[in-house]
């Protein structure tokens, strides 16, 4: 008998849009065979089953159910395809955790913990694993220039703390820039993150669970035209995505101990992609993403590819790792 597949994409953060890009490439390519799927947004204002014509049917949140024409449709399983709140902080699978449905992602203080760049930080730098040297501000602090340099360092990158797809990001060049830089990440999140730049080869690492085994995926470098791996980079294609990554065997291998340990460190499951800079063949963290982009030129499915591993089969594995 076929599953019932709720794929929720949306959200009520910046990404929204990408997200809705990323959840109908989970529609078209979950098969139909073995899955009933239904595409749900979850939106700031509505919650709504949304049907192939554009038709759009209210979810009730007691239960998490949806009424199609006189059908009452119940779901066995998400699939989360929410960058940003409230799929990747992990508010909205406490609630599935309440209501006992059965979901993609890790569990949901995980996701609220790698979702804070802060905290992540904290935590996997208490394993020996390298990162940058960072400060942080909540709004309302005051804000001392100098004394961030002292720390950090020029250039310096200025992130929202809780934010996705390069939102609010900005390069500091020199004292000057500090200032407006830090604003712009406010507009995004009330704490920020101020970190030294690293001067290095940026790559990127695709880890899930496969088949009940933790799998690191071919390493993707990532070359930008920009300052840095900013939106337009990602998503504007001012960037090169090279996998495999021009890294030696030696620093691959590396870069593959540490992301797997990353995975360990933070108890994940499910989707994840790891961020890192390699400076002298040592990899230093940035963050992890753990609901990354799913198109079909999005980084983790390229890296599947590689792998061998269709984006059918990628899907298909989440949702039965989540149903085990």
């Amino acid at each position: 008998m076929k599953k019932n597949i709720a794929i929720i994409m949306g959200g009520f953060s910046s990404e929204v849009d990408i997200s809705l890009k990323s959840g109908a490439v989970v529609y078209t390519h979950l098969d139909k065979n073995t899955y009933n799927a239904y595409q749900i947004h979850i939106l700031k204002d509505k919650w709504v089953l949304v049907d192939k014509n554009g038709n759009k049917y209210p979810i009730d949140k007691n239960d998490f159910s949806v009424n199609v024409h006189g059908k009452h449709i119940t779901f066995d399983c998400v699939f989360n395809a929410i960058h940003g709140a409230p799929g990747e902080n992990g508010q909205i699978l406490a609630y599935f955790d309440l209501i006992g449905m059965r979901h993609t992602s890790a569990p949901y203080y995980q996701m609220a913990l790698t979702f804070n760049k802060r905290d992540t930080l904290s935590v996997v730098k208490q394993y020996g694993i390298l990162a940058a040297t960072s400060v942080y501000l909540n709004k309302g602090d005051a804000i001392d220039t100098q004394k961030i340099i002292d720390n950090v360092g020029l250039p310096c990158f200025i992130k929202p703390n809780n934010a996705g797809s390069s939102f609010g990001i900005s390069k500091a060049h020199t004292e000057v820039d500090i200032i407006p830089a830090i604003e712009k990440a406010f507009l995004e999140d009330r704490e920020i993150l101020i970190e030294s730049f690293l001067d290095g080869t940026e790559v990127s690492v695709g880890v899930i669970e496969y088949k009940g085994k933790i799998t690191v995926l071919p390493i993707t470098e990532i070359v930008s035209e920009n300052d840095f791996f900013d939106y337009e980079a990602k998503y504007e294609g001012k960037s090169q995505e090279i996998t495999p990554a021009r890294i030696s065997k030696t620093e691959a291998k590396r870069v593959e101990e540490i992301a797997k340990k990353v995975y360990r460190v933070l108890c994940m499951s499910g989707f994840s992609r790891s961020e890192f800079i390699l400076v002298d063949g040592e990899p230093y963290f940035l963050e992890i993403n753990t609901v990354p982009g799913l198109t079909e030129e999005s980084i983790l499915p390229l890296q599947a590819s590689k792998a061998g591993i269709s984006l059918s089969d990628l899907f298909d594995n989440a949702i039965q790792m989540a149903l085990k």
